[in-house]
């Protein structure tokens, strides 16, 4: 509900919710139990079934979309849009997403939905009937170091999705004159040597979420081009299946809880 009382929300209605909001996902709406709860300090984030928040936090979630496939849009979705619409990715743009994970798919959909040449950097050549699939032009194997000396100079962008510690030079080599290297699957990373930036005015940047407006906008922009996350539903009480399985990289791309069948414990009250 707004400040002033009314709401742009129809009700009931389903909602996108801000990462900085609490949670990636639907609700119902708010009950009074659950507003006790958040004033007194209790909150279960992502595992709420219902849950209070500021409306400029929510988004109402276009019909197209359905909940389960866009709830990873509100986190993995904005992080990719927003450096590609920072770097005015279009048509005859070239990108490459390192990674082809959670993140790395959307940014693969995102990018070629875009216009752009797209192309997915993988350690493995086994990624690459899954690349084409999701929209990607072709796959350069990191490991070839004949792949990685035809492709240097080549791309504007590239989206590092890769979580695991790894030397960001061999990837700034790929990027032609003014490109840009945004860093969004480990912001722990040491960066390069400035020197490493300077041949071709290079840029180095990184990112975690998007405003608002970005969020609405990357959210009308996949509804129009039918993008979502590739997500595999498992009812919330395999969620210690579900993170066992994304610590042995078993899941293609995004695993969602369903939290209707969520029991609340004694303590909650309910």
């Amino acid at each position: 509900m707004s400040d002033s009382g009314g709401s742009r929300f129809p009700v009931p209605a389903a909602r996108g919710v801000d990462v900085r909001g609490g949670v990636s996902g639907s609700s119902t709406g708010p009950s009074a139990a659950n507003e006790h709860q958040m004033s007194a300090g209790i909150g279960r984030g992502g595992y709420s079934r219902e849950y209070v928040l500021r409306e400029k936090f929510a988004y109402l979630l276009p019909q197209a979309l359905g909940p389960a496939a866009a709830a990873p849009l509100m986190c993995a979705g904005i992080t990719m849009w927003e450096p590609l619409r920072a770097a005015g990715i279009g048509p005859g743009s070239r990108v490459a997403i390192a990674g082809l994970g959670g993140l790395g798919h959307l940014g693969v959909k995102l990018a070629a939905a875009l216009g752009a040449e797209v192309t997915v950097l993988s350690r493995t050549a086994d990624k690459a009937d899954d690349a084409r699939a999701l929209g990607a032009d072709g796959l350069v194997l990191t490991t070839d170091d004949h792949q990685m000396q035809l492709a240097r100079g080549r791309f504007d962008l590239i989206l590092d999705t890769i979580s695991a510690d790894h030397d960001l030079s061999p990837l700034l080599r790929l990027l032609g004159l003014d490109g840009t290297l945004s860093v969004v699957g480990n912001p722990l990373l040491t960066g390069p040597r400035i020197l490493e930036l300077t041949a071709g005015r290079k840029k180095l940047t990184s990112s975690g979420t998007g405003g608002t407006k970005g969020t609405a906008e990357m959210l009308a922009f996949c509804a129009e081009h039918d993008i979502a996350a590739d997500v595999e539903v498992l009812p919330s009480e395999r969620v210690n299946e579900a993170l066992n399985r994304l610590e042995d990289g078993d899941v293609r791309y995004r695993f969602v809880l369903d939290m209707s069948a969520w029991h609340h414990s004694p303590r909650s009250g309910r």
